[in-house]
């Protein structure tokens, strides 16, 4: 069954481009050869800020900044597992992000329910 990790992430508006091309590069370098089946990049247009939660708050994001959703798709947990143990293991693999990576949240993912039309 298939395993997702999802991010949320604050980007400097001004690195779009930077950001774009660096996801690029992690899904060509690490994700694919890792066993990934697939990953989305997506890039904020319409993030409220909510009252008590939202996903500006969770990053705290800034005014100069702008909110990416993201997610990879994995095979199973199993392969997800084994490629961030051996990513992790690189210490070269998660440098030069185009962000802040300590207010970034992310989490690992079991389907429940997967329509499509």
């Amino acid at each position: 069954m298939s395993y997702y990790d999802g991010f949320v992430a604050a980007v400097p508006t001004a690195n779009r481009d930077v950001y774009a091309s660096h996801a690029r590069k992690a899904w060509d370098d690490m994700f694919a050869p890792a066993g990934a089946v697939g990953m989305v990049e997506t890039w904020g247009e319409e993030v409220p800020e909510g009252e008590l939660t939202s996903f500006p708050k969770a990053v705290q994001c800034k005014s100069d900044e702008s909110i990416v959703f993201s997610w990879i798709e994995w095979p199973d947990r199993a392969t997800r597992d084994a490629a961030w143990s051996k990513m992790m293991e690189d210490p070269g693999a998660m440098q030069d992000m185009p962000f802040d990576g300590k207010r970034m949240i992310y989490g690992g993912f079991a389907p429940i329910v997967s329509v499509r039309a």
